[in-house]
């Protein structure tokens, strides 16, 4: 079994609508990022399989979470095969996402109970994903699609749960055109885990990035009707 249900997990998701996406090649700085996330008010974060080193620096983030920030539900990111999947759920991972949509990855998480999240971009792509058990899609890439192909989706699929990815920007217009169209949350990357102040280690101004983000969203969705 998961360590965390998979009910749980969509439910985190479309309670706060964010998930800080991010990668780091640096045990420490993971947990910093991790932690100052969690300071901001998100209790799901995507840790992206990028870099040689990234399996191991997820596996000692996993175990850190287990102890230090048992309520953070962490995820894997990038996962386009069925072997990375494998893994990343063995270390610890409570969901997975993949940039594109894999039968086998589907077919592994569903046998797992574990939350599958594929990335896809045509009504063909979503369907396909739904009927292989996928709760919630990530639009992808987002930036070259629009809110207003969340509004055409749900249209004629207005159960579809759209999670825009890849673009979103970390700013009111943006998250509001984007909850405002339909989508139950947003998948924010570098805008919001800025590369400058990670270096910097300025963790503190992430920490009210995503504080603010999760208003925005938690505005949105209100002015939108939008439940959970």
């Amino acid at each position: 079994m998961p360590k965390l249900e998979r009910r749980r997990v969509i439910d985190e998701i479309l309670g706060t609508g964010l998930i800080p996406v991010f990668h780091s090649g640096v045990s420490e700085v993971a947990r910093s990022v991790v932690e100052a996330c969690h300071g901001g008010g998100a209790r799901v974060v995507e840790f992206t399989n990028r870099g040689d080193r990234a399996y191991d620096v997820f596996s000692a983030l996993s175990e850190w979470c287990a102890g230090e920030l048992p309520d953070v539900v962490l995820g894997a990111g990038t996962i386009i095969d069925l072997g990375t999947a494998a893994s990343y759920i063995n270390a610890g991972a409570a969901f997975v996402v993949g940039p594109s949509f894999n039968r086998g990855v589907a077919g592994l998480c569903n046998r797992r109970r574990v939350l599958y999240i594929p990335g896809c971009q045509t009504p063909t792509e979503i369907t396909e994903a739904e009927e292989m058990g996928a709760a919630i899609i990530k639009l992808f890439p987002a930036s070259t699609l629009g809110p207003r192909f969340v509004k055409s989706i749900l249209g004629p699929m207005p159960h579809t749960q759209l999670m825009p990815s890849g673009g979103v920007k970390a700013n009111r217009d943006d998250i509001t055109a984007w909850i405002g169209a339909g989508a139950v949350a947003l998948n924010i990357g570098s805008d919001l885990i800025r590369r400058d102040l990670v270096e910097g280690g300025m963790y503190g101004e992430i920490k009210e990035k995503v504080e603010r983000c999760i208003v925005w969203i938690s505005e949105a969705k209100s002015a939108g009707g939008q439940t959970g």
